[in-house]
């Protein structure tokens, strides 16, 4: 089969499978970054956004979240949502046309809620509302790290290829090991989500099963 007749899965399990890969590996301390796991993107409402997912993954992200507080590692959420008027939403606030575009989930609406099964410690986790893509633009994300000591990110949430893929180039811009748990991401299309699952694993990121990445924080 010729490169150009595969799906995006399949060269995912190509690119998986091969045992030269090289690892960035795990540092000394982590901190879990689980990005806008919010009805917006969980739920399927009427503008149907809602990713498609590992059936587990919401549980697995409370999994890794539960192992980090005991650890006493930080855990973030973020989530985005706008001002009403949508002024706060930069070059994004001018494709009104859309009703399922960014600049349309509103502060204190159900889309800017976070999925009622996600277990958040609202009195130590850190939540941060963003605007753009990546976690670390305009948020106080790089001084909680620095403060913490943390030298490895380990990203779940979504969108692969949006989100999760913005915050992962700038994790490792930023000097950090980076670790995707495979199962804790995803995306609106397959085709999306493994691609960017493949071109992350090339460049940027450590894309690995979350009971290895579970397992490493159990030996912490």
């Amino acid at each position: 089969m010729e490169l150009s007749d595969k799906t995006a899965r399949q060269i995912w399990a190509d690119v998986k499978a091969n045992p030269n890969r090289a690892k960035f590996g795990f540092g000394k301390k982590a901190a879990l970054i689980n990005i806008d796991p919010q009805k917006a993107y969980t739920k399927v409402d009427e503008f149907k956004t809602a990713y498609e997912t590992d059936p587990r993954q919401i549980e697995y992200i409370n999994e890794l979240s539960k192992r980090f507080r005991n650890l006493k590692w930080p855990v973030v959420f973020t989530y985005v949502a706008y001002m009403e008027s949508g002024e706060d939403a930069g070059v994004w606030g001018t494709r009104t046309n859309t009703p399922d575009s960014l600049q349309n989930i509103k502060h204190g609406s159900r889309r800017a809620e976070f999925d009622d099964r996600i277990d958040i410690d609202r009195q130590r986790d850190v939540i941060y509302c963003k605007k753009m893509p990546s976690v670390f633009f305009e948020t106080q994300l790089q001084s909680l790290l620095v403060w913490h000591q943390v030298d490895t990110l380990i990203i779940t949430g979504g969108s692969t290829s949006g989100c999760v893929r913005a915050t992962v180039v700038d994790s490792l811009a930023h000097g950090y090991r980076t670790i995707v748990p495979e199962e804790c991401v995803a995306d609106k299309h397959e085709s999306y989500h493994f691609a960017n699952l493949t071109d992350m694993m090339l460049k940027y990121a450590d894309v690995m099963n979350v009971r290895d990445v579970i397992a490493w924080l159990d030996h912490q």
